[in-house]
């Protein structure tokens, strides 16, 4: 399955990833945790438990478009991890508006 990534930071502000075949939903899973401590990511639910939509969306925002323009290795594993855990073929991570759409 092709995967196509789309993270928008606003109107003028898009990185896109065209990627062929998925990954493991487990190793994405383990990467956005990994993630989300390290860029000391900070979510306040109603529940207390963080969804992987919400890690997906705090690590983008965490990171900042400057990760994602000066890092392109990491931002593709972004893209890809995403992916996996999504299993979507086109998504949408809209930081801006801090939601995913498909």
């Amino acid at each position: 399955m092709m995967h196509h990534v789309i993270v928008s930071f606003g109107k003028d502000t898009e990185f896109e990833y065209k990627l062929a075949g998925g990954g493991a939903a487990d190793e994405a899973r383990q990467w956005f945790d990994r993630e989300f401590v390290a860029l000391e990511c900070d979510v306040a639910t109603p529940t207390g438990k963080v969804l992987a939509v919400d890690r997906i969306l705090s690590v983008a925002k965490y990171a900042g478009e400057n990760r994602f323009r000066d890092q392109p290795s990491w931002a593709e594993q972004f893209a890809r991890n995403t992916a996996a855990i999504l299993g979507r073929e086109l998504i949408r991570v809209d930081v801006e508006q801090y939601s995913i759409g498909y």
